[in-house]
């Protein structure tokens, strides 16, 4: 597939009663309860394209995480916005959306068969896609190809965060925990229909929906449910890097731990920039 020209990513201003967005539309906090925090993407995604969206704060006592998903309701139609995409805008139809959880996000085929061939398949396109400076640094999905460098989470700065950068990277941390980056895409699978892919910290969960018609829109689904309060987006870079991008990997690249970017002369926001993307 086509390198996907990436759109700048905001939250639509049709949202459930409970959410608060940030002038920029980046962000959604819900303010109170644990219901009413479905928010929706601003524009319909393109096939292959990733919503993607770090966890910023948590709210302990309530039983559940977050959900997301897509859906083919423009959300502008909506004459209310459902308490919780599970099951109510599921069930109103043209929706699918999945439940993070702390541990068991992969999906199991059922279909060994299937299963035993896309193994077979997937390793004849891993021997015949040609091998690149650029290969390590981007997921493959099927024939959907995504850069990784905003799709895994990273620490805040401080003592420890290489360690913890490190169990981002290996998803040893759970998929709720602060810091944690999701995200949702579709990939096409041809005559009209794809597959609804969730990805957590780098990693494909697998298809959590199969067959989901392409001939209208699909908009993101993040439902800021229970324990996580607090969500924003993170901007994909499709193609070549920008300049910023750049700069910011060959200063990361030199330095042994993030917190040594305090002794560099730089500006604040380059040294902020660093240590938090």
């Amino acid at each position: 597939m086509a390198a996907v020209l990436g759109q700048f990513m905001e939250f639509h201003p049709v949202h459930g009663t409970n959410v608060q967005l940030d002038l920029c539309r980046t962000r959604a906090t819900r303010v109170e309860s644990f219901a009413n925090g479905i928010c929706f993407s601003k524009h319909p995604l393109n096939p292959g394209e990733i919503f993607l969206v770090e966890i910023e704060e948590k709210e302990l006592g309530w039983c559940g995480h977050l959900r997301i998903g897509l859906t083919a309701r423009d959300p502008q139609t909506l004459e209310t916005v459902p308490e919780y995409s599970l099951p109510d805008l599921v069930d109103q139809g043209e929706s699918w959306v999945f439940a993070i959880t702390r541990n068991h996000n992969k999906v199991i085929e059922d279909d060994t068969h299937e299963e035993v061939e896309q193994v077979v398949d997937g390793r004849n396109e891993e021997r015949n896609r040609p091998k690149s400076f650029f290969t390590d640094t981007h997921l493959y999905i099927e024939n959907v190809c995504i850069p990784k460098d905003k799709l895994v989470g990273r620490s805040r700065p401080g003592r420890f965060s290489h360690i913890l950068d490190d169990l981002y990277k290996t998803n040893a941390l759970p998929p709720t925990a602060r810091r944690s980056r999701i995200g949702v895409l579709y990939v096409p699978k041809g005559q009209g229909f794809a597959d609804m892919h969730i990805v957590i910290n780098g990693e494909d969960m697998g298809a959590s929906a199969k067959g989901i018609p392409t001939n209208q829109p699909l908009y993101a689904v993040i439902d800021v449910f229970a324990a996580t309060k607090c969500v924003r987006i993170v901007q994909v870079e499709y193609g070549f890097a920008s300049l910023q991008t750049l700069c910011r990997k060959t200063i990361q690249k030199h330095i042994v731990h993030r917190m040594a970017l305090d002794w560099l002369e730089l500006p604040e926001l380059l040294k902020n920039f660093c240590k938090y993307e």
